[in-house]
């Protein structure tokens, strides 16, 4: 087999690949920190609204975001608003108000396991044993993580079961804007989903006003989620998915609780457990085990 004949999902990752992973990894590690200073003034809805509609206005600046895209993926790239922006988005601002910023992210690290039997049951992605393998390794470093972190954090069961629910939506996301992506480009693909979440978002977003407050700090956090975490990291993640496919592509989120649980005890005084740590390393090590060429 020649390189011309490998697959996505087959390559090697590329110095450029782990720079979208790495890129993206934190700035999506640091949006949980920013989502829990939103949630200090605003609602959920207003945060996840904020959120969505600063992301798209970020994107849309861009010449390349406004390519034309056929008529007929419209309707995967509306599905792609809901499953990988309105509806993961807006879950994780309600579970944060019932689990700390570090221990969501510590969570958001199940995609990977998820993605995997999401891809396999549903879209029918070939996955071979040595990633598989990468992910059970990836899966000891999560449990490592969430299960002290979750008990010390007195972790509520309605907060993890929301995040949960919001990480099987990026399951499905990912294996949708891959084939988009490698079709149109990720900037058409993105902005136009997060015009169909900013749409969806907007009437949760209005209700939850008249109980938010006021606040700089808040509304800047917001902003640096939306415009980075919801415009910047998307297209890193989405044109990482298009490179090396959906299941190697999820490997972003191993690096996610690194970056919370850092931001979450120096920025909230949130707690860290040596298994965490351990955790960490074990999460690492599958992340390289199932980014390797079968």
């Amino acid at each position: 087999m020649t390189a011309t004949d490998l697959r996505p999902e087959d390559t090697p990752f590329a110095p450029l690949d782990w720079g979208f992973v790495l890129g993206a990894a934190s700035i999506w590690g640091g949006s949980f920190l920013f989502m829990a200073i939103g949630l200090d003034a605003f609602e959920p809805g207003v945060v996840t609204l904020l959120r969505v509609g600063f992301g798209a206005l970020a994107l849309v600046l861009l010449p390349g975001a406004r390519r034309s895209v056929p008529r007929e993926d419209l309707p995967k790239i509306a599905l792609l608003g809901i499953t990988w922006m309105a509806l993961p988005l807006t879950l994780f601002p309600i579970a944060q108000q019932w689990i700390d910023s570090s221990v969501a992210g510590m969570l958001n690290a199940a995609m990977p396991l998820l993605t995997v039997l999401i891809s396999w049951l549903i879209f029918h992605t070939p996955t071979g044993p040595r990633r598989l393998f990468g992910v059970a390794v990836g899966l000891v470093g999560i449990l490592l993580i969430g299960v002290p972190e979750a008990s010390t954090a007195g972790t509520n069961a309605v907060g993890v079961g929301l995040v949960v629910l919001a990480v099987a939506s990026y399951g499905v996301a990912v294996n949708i804007a891959g084939p988009l992506q490698q079709r149109h480009g990720s900037l058409p693909v993105i902005v136009r989903a997060l015009a169909v979440a900013t749409v969806l978002t907007l009437p949760y977003g209005i209700v939850g006003i008249p109980d938010s407050t006021f606040a700089w700090d808040s509304l800047i956090a917001c902003f640096i989620v939306g415009a980075g975490g919801t415009g910047v990291a998307f297209v890193f993640a989405a044109s990482l998915t298009g490179r090396v496919g959906a299941v190697r592509a999820s490997l972003v989120t191993y690096v996610i609780p690194v970056i919370s649980i850092v931001l979450g005890v120096v920025f909230r005084d949130e707690t860290v457990t040596i298994a965490a740590i351990v955790g960490t390393g074990v999460i690492l090590l599958g992340a390289f085990l199932s980014s390797r060429v079968e």
